[in-house]
């Protein structure tokens, strides 16, 4: 790529601290897995403040340097750390590469309006890295439990064996034995008996309540919302003691339609608020030309009110589903052990014995939770559509 003058070019006062930040950042990651924090932020910021230098003020050469750097990146991670080591440092490589041209053209300000200051442009990128960072570290824990779900042997860690993706150190034996034990087969089973029925119950209060409230001539609106989402606020532990004692004074605590009432209070406040959301667009006039025209309340309901609140209604009820399908705080209080679920199940597994078998449960789980979550934002956008909030 041919080079531009340096008068186009950013300063090299603003672009090599920034990628020395983000070296040091970098170095700080892997000091850590070597004890050596302090010594990694300064070699990191130091190494990338000066091959960044180099990258702009010699060569000059983007696509040059994109694939050398990946390339010495990838080979010390490999003498660090074998494939995974060569695998990361590639990434890291092709990033820094692209990282420091980005910079250093002034590729950054393509995309925001040209109006904003060197401050706004500063926390307009800031922010995004902090969002990225949190996403980063909740999302990391769950892609370290799902390759841990494959282990060949009975550990919690990476065997060597994984390290350097040798197929013998991967195995479904910890899904074959979660399939065929009867005793997380009876705990999927009670899950499945007892999620639905508490999801039904949940959406059936929860958008009577939502419809209800909704009307501007109920008094206390206000009032009544906040104790129906209460379960929501009040810590869980709070919640399900509370239950034991009112359950065990009525003859339901350690019984099927004690948990199942349960978790359909727990669910409801997640009903009311995305039927609640959904309303906020409802034109009320199509039922009161309903009632002109001779239907009563209930047809008119599932005639016309209905089918524009259903995405709300079932996101509200997969919102629901997940909550008591994943649910374990209130099931140890409220439930027995004929009530025992999947979640209790893995919470006993950790606490008892230490299996593997609880890594393939817990990623089947994360599989399920982001399939209904990715149903709910596809609903949440149909719903936007049919209340003309956004484009088709």
């Amino acid at each position: 790529m041919a080079a531009l003058t340096p008068i186009s070019r950013t300063p090299v006062s603003f672009y090599l601290p920034v990628v020395a930040a983000a070296g040091a950042f970098a170095g700080m990651l892997v000091g850590n897995a070597k004890d050596s924090l302090l010594i990694g932020i300064l070699v990191g910021a130091a190494i990338m403040a000066a091959i960044a230098y180099i990258a702009t003020q010699v060569l000059s050469n983007e696509k040059l340097v994109r694939w050398g750097l990946t390339t010495l990146v990838a080979v010390a991670g490999f003498a660090m750390s074998g494939i995974p080591g060569a695998v990361v440092g590639g990434l890291f490589g092709w990033f820094f590469g692209w990282f420091t041209f980005w910079l250093y053209e002034g590729r950054y300000r393509a995309k925001v309006a040209p109006y904003l200051t060197p401050g706004q442009v500063l926390w307009h990128f800031t922010f995004r890295v902090i969002c990225g960072t949190i996403f980063v570290f909740l999302i990391t824990p769950i892609l370290v439990v799902m390759p841990l779900s494959f282990n060949a042997e009975n550990f919690f860690t990476f065997t060597p064996e994984m390290l350097r993706f040798d197929p013998a150190g991967y195995s479904l034996k910890h899904y074959k034995d979660f399939l065929t034990s009867s005793d997380w087969q009876n705990a999927l089973r009670n899950s499945l008996m007892i999620a639905p029925v508490a999801t039904i119950l949940s959406v059936s209060f929860g958008t009577l309540a939502a419809i209800g409230l909704s009307q501007p001539h109920v008094p206390f609106r206000r009032a009544i919302m906040a104790i129906l989402i209460s379960p929501m606020i009040v810590p869980l532990i709070i919640s399900a003691a509370g239950m034991y004692f009112f359950y065990s004074r009525i003859g339901l605590q350690g019984t099927y339609i004690g948990v199942v009432l349960a978790h359909a209070a727990l669910g409801i406040p997640f009903v009311i608020i995305t039927v609640t959301a959904t309303l906020v667009g409802f034109d009320r006039s199509l039922t009161r030309a309903a009632a002109n025209m001779g239907a009563n309340p209930v047809t008119t309901f599932f005639r016309v009110q209905m089918p524009l609140i259903l995405p709300g209604v079932i996101s509200g009820a997969l919102f629901a589903f997940i909550t008591s399908f994943d649910e374990v705080v209130v099931v140890l209080f409220v439930g027995s052990a004929g009530q025992k679920t999947l979640p209790w199940q893995m919470f006993t597994g950790l606490r008892e014995q230490i299996s593997p078998t609880i890594l393939a449960v817990a990623t089947i789980l994360v599989v399920v939770s982001v399939i209904l979550l990715t149903v709910v934002e596809l609903l949440r956008r149909r719903s936007e559509r049919l209340r003309g909030m956004s484009p088709g």
